[in-house]
């Protein structure tokens, strides 16, 4: 595994992460806790140290899986990321919830389900610029900074052009960005990247797979699941994209090469990138995401140097 300092914060983390949305049962299969145990143990074994979940993955229902694990595992072995801004409702709808009180309610609940006292990094998750442009929420997130219970403050931004939110972040005291980004979506090279080098900004990629249709699974016409969040995406749009993603497999990625490990690897080349956050249903997705670690070389411009 390889490691890099996240943005100007001291936290030393893996360029491999784990994406638990799959924890909240949206994704085809639901969980216990010994198939989330199994899935963390061998992200550690594998020297992955950053997990990334949120409030809405369910109603803190990934939270709590990772929280069960963390209560019976060394706490400070691990960077939790989760986020902040909604609540899960029935049939996978989300209610938004941006005041300073509700975010307030939103990150005791957070603590409550990862069983801890404080967050590695606490993001505003997916938000208009209207919620986000709240001097009252980030007044209160900054005391919370101060009490110790949020480490470093990070924005997820909902569009991957989002500059607004991205430009103003260390303003707001955030250090951390998260973003889409993947080999069938480039968009965050032209603004939101330059702004994050800019800042000396932390970058997660989420997405980093495109939903899976990356991985190298799925051919032109695939169908997914009613329980599958992918069943709700445009179908056309779907199929365009698994055509787009053919293309690729054939011009781009090496003979021989696993397309998902080509195709994490090729975020982190980007040199704003610091880590990428890949769901996985199972450890033997966490081997093969782990796997990319291996294609990167160590002068990436946040490579972590052990003194």
């Amino acid at each position: 595994m390889k490691y890099r300092r996240l943005g100007s914060t001291d936290l030393k983390v893996s360029v491999i992460g784990v994406g638990t949305w799959q924890f909240g049962g949206e994704w085809g299969q639901t969980y216990t806790q010994a198939e989330a145990d199994a899935i963390l143990d061998r992200a550690q074994e594998l020297g992955i140290n950053l997990i990334d979940t949120a409030e809405c993955y369910g109603d803190h229902l990934s939270e709590s899986f990772i929280g069960d694990y963390l209560s019976r595992r060394n706490r400070g072995e691990w960077v939790v990321a989760t986020k902040f801004g909604h609540h899960f409702t029935q049939n996978f709808q989300r209610d938004q919830l941006w005041s300073a009180a509700d975010v307030k309610k939103q990150l005791e609940g957070s603590l409550r389900a990862l069983r801890t006292d404080y967050i590695d990094v606490y993001q505003f998750h997916s938000g208009t610029d209207e919620a986000f442009d709240n001097d009252e929420l980030w007044t209160m997130l900054d005391k919370e900074v101060q009490a110790g219970t949020i480490r470093h403050l990070g924005i997820s931004i909902g569009s991957n052009d989002n500059l607004h939110q991205t430009a103003a972040a260390t303003k707001a005291g955030a250090k951390v960005i998260q973003v889409v980004y993947n080999r069938l979506d480039r968009k965050p090279e032209e603004r939101v990247f330059p702004s994050c080098e800019q800042q000396d900004l932390g970058v997660l990629a989420r997405v980093p797979l495109a939903s899976g249709y990356l991985s190298g699974k799925y051919k032109p016409g695939a169908q997914f699941g009613e329980n599958d969040v992918r069943h709700r995406h445009d179908q056309e749009q779907t199929r365009l994209k698994l055509e787009e993603v053919a293309r690729i497999r054939e011009n781009e990625v090496p003979a021989g090469m696993d397309m998902a490990k080509w195709a994490l690897a090729w975020c982190l080349k980007h040199p704003a990138v610091t880590a990428v956050i890949p769901g996985c249903k199972n450890p033997a997705q966490v081997e093969a995401n782990a796997a990319a670690a291996e294609l990167l070389s160590d002068n990436h411009p946040q490579a972590w140097k052990d003194q």
